[in-house]
């Protein structure tokens, strides 16, 4: 018998069971794949081990820029990139065993089964059955690929983020359907490697839930660096017969057929809630999420859930905020809540994306009043030395208070620089707050202090 069982070791799974352990709860996790969930294994971090590949070749193929000179045409191997893409993910898997085992964390592997309140089936992948009892049960399972209901994946004309990932060979032309942060990581990632590369977009921008600035500027580096984008595009067959793909997409200038190799679906996950017995308890669940309170208690007692599971950004880090507050509020203690408007979202392409809170068109919706400040990496001496001029750091600024409403930063390593406006937005900083602040010279950070200071005409700077 335990106090708490977590099933699923992603961010959300493993960082409860570790704050649980903390606890001094008696605790055990059931995981049926590798440590660390999709994001370890199959999204975050493998993906920007392949991106920082990417970086990598792109930085060869401008040598001369920065003074070097590469004899010969530069050249990459497949095999070895996806080989050090799975060793880091490998390496990170390692490390939360050895948290597992620091922390007296019980690992059952398998795939875990409501048959009661408080009763798990775990069955092996040899097929033995376990019974496992616990006081406390968080379901942390994660998502899975979706794909087009006219697009299955198949695995090799039709792929997932899964396959994407670890390719054998690169084909010469691929059509990506959805640019959201997956979906445009992987497209750049291809075109990178000199892959032909189109980005399909059913809405009006790509890169979806960011702010329209930050759309146009990685639209038009995205085209500066030969791929193709079509938006407010709607995808409504693909025909996989043939040799080629052949996707039949309508677009505002009519009907338009695309040929290509291969076809990444990335149209968002589903969640895994299915095959849990969930109806065995019968835990409330809306659109395949389940439903939880506040303190992310379904309406069974002594069950919970985080993550991709339920109706909240599917991001790592919100699971891993979620799973703290769900285990702190099991114990008893003072639960600090997530604050869900105050949630950074990146994007690992180049140049990279960053972002939190409201963008404009949000906050004229809302209403409110507003003042943006914004200040263009082509103005800060450390991007124009570090051949980075693409981008800028905009802020939106509540006219009354001076508060941030949100912030929009695109750019080399603007996602290392994020945490900073995070902190700012929870303490409830002023836009002079950080105009006042001194930042080092000369640092991409100082486009944050520029960018506030244009909200008030200060800007003297380069």
């Amino acid at each position: 018998m335990y106090d708490i069982v977590v099933i699923g070791s992603g961010p959300g799974g493993y960082v409860a069971a570790i704050r649980a352990s903390q606890l001094g709860f008696k605790t055990a996790v059931v995981e049926r794949a590798e440590l660390g969930g999709i994001c370890l294994n199959w999204g975050c971090i493998p993906t920007k081990a392949l991106l920082k590949s990417a970086q990598a070749m792109n930085y060869a193929r401008h040598a001369k820029e920065y003074g070097f000179k590469v004899e010969g045409e530069v050249s990459f191997d497949i095999a070895d990139i996806v080989a050090r893409s799975r060793g880091v993910s490998a390496t990170m898997s390692k490390g939360i065993e050895y948290l597992f085992k620091k922390n007296k964390i019980e690992l059952i592997s398998g795939e875990a089964k409501f048959i009661s309140k408080g009763v798990l089936e775990v069955r092996s992948q040899e097929g033995n059955v376990t019974k496992v009892e616990a006081s406390h049960i968080i379901i942390a399972t994660g998502a899975r690929a979706n794909s087009l209901p006219f697009a299955p994946i198949d695995g090799e004309k039709i792929i997932s983020y899964r396959q994407a990932l670890v390719p054998e060979t690169l084909p010469g032309s691929m059509a990506v359907i959805g640019s959201g942060a997956i979906g445009s990581e992987l497209a750049f990632f291809y075109r990178s490697l000199g892959v032909e590369v189109t980005l399909i977009e059913y809405l009006p921008q790509i890169l979806p839930l960011e702010d329209e600035d930050t759309a146009a500027q990685v639209s038009r580096s995205f085209r500066k660096a030969g791929m193709k984008i079509m938006v407010s595009a709607q995808v409504k067959s693909v025909d996989t017969s043939g040799e080629k793909c052949v996707l039949t997409v309508e677009t505002k200038k009519g009907e338009e057929k695309i040929e290509v190799d291969r076809v990444l679906s990335a149209v968002g996950v589903i969640p895994n809630t299915d095959n849990l017995g969930l109806e065995n308890i019968g835990v409330e669940v809306d659109r395949r999420k389940i439903k939880v309170d506040s303190l992310y208690r379904t309406n069974v007692e002594g069950v919970y859930a985080i993550g991709d599971v339920i109706a909240t950004p599917a991001l790592a880090h919100v699971a891993s905020a979620e799973a703290i507050a769900c285990v702190e509020g099991i114990a008893g203690l003072d639960v600090v809540p997530v604050d869900y408007d105050n949630i950074p979202g990146c994007t690992y392409v180049t140049p990279e994306v960053a972002s939190v809170g409201y963008t404009e068109k949000k906050v004229k919706e809302l209403g409110l009043e507003y003042t943006v400040g914004k200040f263009p990496f082509t103005a800060s001496g450390k991007a124009v030395a570090a051949g980075e001029k693409d981008g800028f750091v905009k802020l939106i600024i509540d006219k009354n208070t001076d508060r941030i409403l949100g912030a929009h930063l695109v750019g080399a390593n603007v996602t290392e620089m994020l945490s900073g406006i995070v902190v700012a937005r929870r303490m409830g900083a002023t836009a002079k707050d950080i105009m006042k602040s001194v930042h080092p010279h000369p640092t991409m950070s100082e486009a944050i202090m520029e960018a506030a200071a244009a909200v008030h005409n200060e800007v003297i700077h380069i």
